[in-house]
């Protein structure tokens, strides 16, 4: 994503779909990078050329049974970083000791998990973010405005989910989605205990 021909097909998508990019890369070593709203297929498209433009070098997370072959190849140049769902620590452990190991990382998710409505955002980077001891870089695209990018103001999650979650919905509430129907709540779904 960060190279300079990737840079110039996103600004080529924004010039041809009339929109424009907002934010710089952040300037951090290490971070989790979310992804709000999630409700169309066109928003991996946007987030994605917003993330070339920015020369963003984003890694996402997949199951590890996908990494094999030419496929698997294909996805580790592209930022995948495989989890094994079978080991005893869960995703969240995982994500989190490839982000101690690091020296520089970002793992973009997005917390809705599904284009369609949900009732509510999985946590899961959130129990990163706060385990791994870094920042939530805030990524949105707002239809209304045509734009897509980045709050310049890292997140630093506090433990205090409720009032974190208040502060969210503060910030991505007023930015129109895709599909407005298929938006849920921005609320965090019931979870059972991250694992230490």
């Amino acid at each position: 994503m960060s190279s300079t021909v990737m840079h110039w097909v996103g600004r080529l998508f924004f010039w041809i779909g009339g929109w424009k990019v907002v934010g710089r890369k952040p300037e951090i070593a290490k971070y989790v990078a979310i992804a709000v709203p999630h409700t169309t297929n066109w928003d991996g498209i946007w987030f994605f050329a917003a993330g070339c433009i920015l020369r963003m070098e984003v890694c996402f997370l997949g199951k590890h049974s996908l990494f094999v072959g030419p496929f698997g190849w294909f996805l580790r140049a592209m930022g995948g970083i495989p989890l094994d769902r079978g080991r005893r620590h869960n995703m969240v452990r995982q994500a989190v000791d490839w982000l101690q190991r690091a020296d520089r990382l970002c793992i973009g998710i997005a917390p809705e998990g599904t284009r369609k409505w949900t009732p509510g955002w999985r946590l899961g980077f959130y129990h990163i973010a706060r385990q791994a001891g870094v920042p939530i870089v805030l990524c949105y695209a707002d239809y209304a405005k045509k734009e897509a990018g980045v709050l310049d103001e890292p997140f630093w999650p506090t433990g205090d989910v409720e009032a974190d979650f208040a502060r969210l919905r503060a910030i991505y509430e007023p930015i129109v989605a895709g599909r407005p129907e298929n938006r849920g709540p921005i609320v965090p779904l019931p979870a059972a205990a991250p694992a230490e």
